[in-house]
């Protein structure tokens, strides 16, 4: 059988031939859309540092190894300087370096291993508790002006104790201490603190609590980061004072106490009261009182004296009033004098009156026949004046009254249903009963013939 090699030539696949450019900038693409942004722990080595500011390294550990860059943008943002065989954690973009072909690590974010771990820890304790609102400074408690009692939740065996109880004998000796004592790091501290200050909210036998100790580093602090403690002191019906470590460090239970002390020391110092202040002040108190209390004395005094030049003795007071009622009595007898004078008087002026009334009524009479003769007069006059009113009507009515006509022979026609007087005979129909009206008289006739002219 024959071949036709033309044939044979179309049917054989094309290769696809790739530059090397392009693979390695697919395999980037393919490696970058794979991984998301994601942390990776390990340990630095063959680290470099060149002056363009970017710092490129190897990250491993026991069984491999990647190479990393982390460019100046980024590592501005770093809070310690890097150096070989330290364990950092890494937040990196997966990606591959086109001009070597090697894959290698894009680092966003730097922070050494340990501590690292629990700053987040720390932060996303803080962060959720700050959320439920155990940090509101609405659910702050006061403390005490004056406590009269203590408690410390701390070591025994440790500084801040020493320093706390230092710092009390020399401000408040008279304040009584009360030590509930737990371990301040190891695994079972945050238990142990948690449960100190259950049972000293439960037995009240304390004002205030201070919690604490000395410093130290983070991991050292830790047991005052635990959720638990944290909200051991929140639920705590006592007021708390916070000294965990010295100024610059900051505690989960510092937030949630309702007063943060820099030391211990500086708690002892919150919590009670300077005893030469609180004298000095007492001392100014006293004086301050006796001068109120001398001043007041003094005025009663002079009160008093004046008071008593006021007040006179039973026989003048009793002498006075007899001379007054004496007074008033002979007051009351001229009054009553005039009264019965007055209405004598009165009393003959209407005597005298009622003795002559005919000539009053002679008065009335001779009023009565005048108002008579004057309103005959203006009755007449007002008759005279109707009367010409009157003649004047009748005279008008006459000349255009309807009779005079009738007097000459005419008459007047009205329809019987409406009443409406008849001009023509337009609507005038055969046998419909009209009224005629005479001068005298008037005439119902019924229609029998219509002409019109």
């Amino acid at each position: 059988m024959a071949v036709n090699s033309n044939t044979t030539l179309a049917a054989r696949p094309v290769k696809e031939v790739y530059a090397v450019s392009r693979l390695v900038r697919e395999a980037r693409g393919v490696l970058e859309g794979s991984f998301p942004l994601l942390w990776v722990e390990g340990e630095i080595s063959n680290l470099a540092m060149p002056a363009s500011g970017h710092i490129y390294f190897t990250l491993k550990d026991e069984a491999a190894q990647v190479r990393c860059a982390m460019f100046r943008n980024r590592n501005r943002q770093l809070r310690f300087v890097p150096e070989n065989g330290i364990q950092v954690l890494l937040r990196v973009r997966v990606t591959l370096y086109e001009g070597r072909g090697e894959f290698q690590l894009v680092v966003e974010h730097m922070e050494e291993a340990g501590s690292g771990a629990l700053q987040r820890a720390y932060e996303a304790l803080k962060h959720r508790l700050g959320e439920e609102g155990l940090f509101d400074q609405a659910t702050k408690k006061e403390l005490p002006s004056m406590p009269k009692s203590i408690g410390i939740v701390s070591s025994p065996d440790g500084a801040a104790v020493h320093d706390i109880l230092t710092v009390l004998n020399r401000r408040f000796p008279a304040a009584n201490v009360i030590l509930y004592p737990v371990a301040v790091q190891g695994n079972d501290s945050a238990k142990q603190i948690a449960q100190a200050i259950a049972l000293a909210d439960q037995r009240q036998e304390c004002d205030l609590l201070i919690i604490g100790r000395g410093g130290g580093s983070l991991e050292d602090l830790w047991s005052f980061n635990e959720e638990q403690v944290a909200r051991a002191i929140f639920a705590c019906e006592l007021p708390i004072i916070s000294a965990v470590g010295h100024e610059v460090d900051f505690t989960i239970a510092d937030f949630v106490a309702d007063v943060r002390a820099a030391t211990p020391s500086a708690a002892a110092e919150i919590a009670v009261p300077d005893t030469a202040d609180w004298l000095s002040k007492i001392n100014s108190y006293r004086q301050r009182l006796s001068e109120l209390l001398t001043d007041y004395l003094k005025n009663e005094r002079r009160n008093f004296n004046y008071l008593q030049q006021r007040l006179l003795s039973p026989q003048t007071k009793i002498e006075q009033q007899t001379q007054r009622l004496d007074n008033l009595q002979q007051q009351f007898q001229r009054s009553y004098l005039q009264l019965i004078k007055t209405k004598r008087q009165r009393l003959d002026y209407w005597s005298v009156r009622l003795k002559h009334p005919q000539a009053k009524i002679e008065t009335q009479h001779y009023k009565v026949a005048s108002f008579h003769d004057r309103l005959q007069q203006i009755i007449q006059h007002k008759m005279e004046h109707y009367r010409a009113n009157l003649g004047q009507q009748i005279r008008t009515l006459a000349a255009v009254s309807p009779l005079n006509t009738l007097e000459r022979g005419y008459s007047i026609t009205t329809a019987i249903v409406s009443g409406d007087v008849l001009r023509n005979v337009d609507n005038i129909e055969l046998g419909q009963h009209i009224n005629v009206r005479l001068q005298q008289g008037q005439l119902r006739c019924e229609v029998k013939e219509v002409k019109n002219d």
